[in-house]
């Protein structure tokens, strides 16, 4: 007697675990339903990234270069089906190769952008990267796989915790790439991914007070009105590249402190 295979069921990622929309709405792409996520989603997401980042970033920049790398090995083994669901092979090998660059930096970020400043009097006077907090990123449709990594990957290796939303039109790659993430070394709550209408969440995303920065890359006819819910409470606003690494990607997502300490003392 032939079978029927089972169908998968594309969730939310919140928390390090897979919900439902607490709304029970779905939508329809790339042949599948997908959880449309809510307000409310967001809501529980941004909680989780809280929770989540004190612990993140206090974490030895050294081990969370290990951690990205470790993503990196999983979407190793996971390249068959990461590219039936992007854009194909190269561009998952390109999204695994970002990781691998990314996670190289993490323990030399503050050598890089911080510095020992020359002052006139008998102080040390240095500047130290620290992380935004918590960051929100509306991930660009196009690559939906490399895109997301691209503009999530930066803001993790500083120590900001992130709440992504996915592709709209192609959003099954992201939800791969949660599961990767569920069973690798990353924390719950350090990534959260939803899926479902930008235009829905985004707005959400860019008032919310517990939110410090947004990455409105996937939303450039978003944008300005993100910028002005954003103003509320001072977020950084950042539009970066859907297919780019540099330093400048992870400086967009730290905060320079200054610190001055008298000499002999």
């Amino acid at each position: 007697m032939s079978r029927l295979p089972v169908q998968k069921t594309y969730k939310l990622y919140i928390a390090g675990a897979f919900p439902r929309s607490e709304s029970g709405r779905t939508y329809e792409a790339q042949g599948h339903n997908v959880a449309l996520g809510s307000r409310k989603d967001l809501r529980d997401a941004i909680v989780a990234a809280r929770s989540a980042q004190p612990k993140w970033a206090d974490a030895t920049a050294y081990n969370r270069g290990q951690v990205l790398y470790r993503i990196a090995e999983m979407m190793e083994a996971r390249i068959p089906e990461l590219a039936e669901l992007a854009t194909g092979r190269e561009e998952v090998e390109r999204a695994i190769d970002r990781w691998v660059w990314y996670a190289g930096f993490a323990d030399k970020l503050a050598q890089v952008l911080g510095s020992a400043n020359a002052v006139a009097g008998p102080y040390f006077n240095f500047t130290v990267p620290e992380p935004t907090g918590v960051v929100g990123v509306l991930a660009p449709d196009e690559p939906p796989l490399l895109g997301l990594v691209s503009r999530i990957a930066p803001a993790l290796v500083g120590g900001n915790t992130v709440v992504a939303v996915a592709s709209e039109t192609h959003p099954l790659a992201a939800i791969e790439l949660a599961e990767v993430l569920a069973t690798s070394d990353v924390p719950g709550g350090v990534v959260n991914l939803l899926t479902g209408s930008r235009a829905e969440l985004a707005p959400w995303l860019a008032s919310h007070m517990d939110v410090n920065a947004i990455d409105v890359t996937g939303a450039a006819d978003l944008r300005a009105d993100l910028e002005e819910r954003a103003a509320e409470n001072v977020k950084r606003v950042v539009a970066g590249s859907a297919d780019s690494q540099s330093l400048y990607e992870i400086s967009a997502f730290m905060e320079l402190k200054t610190v001055w300490h008298p000499i002999g003392v």
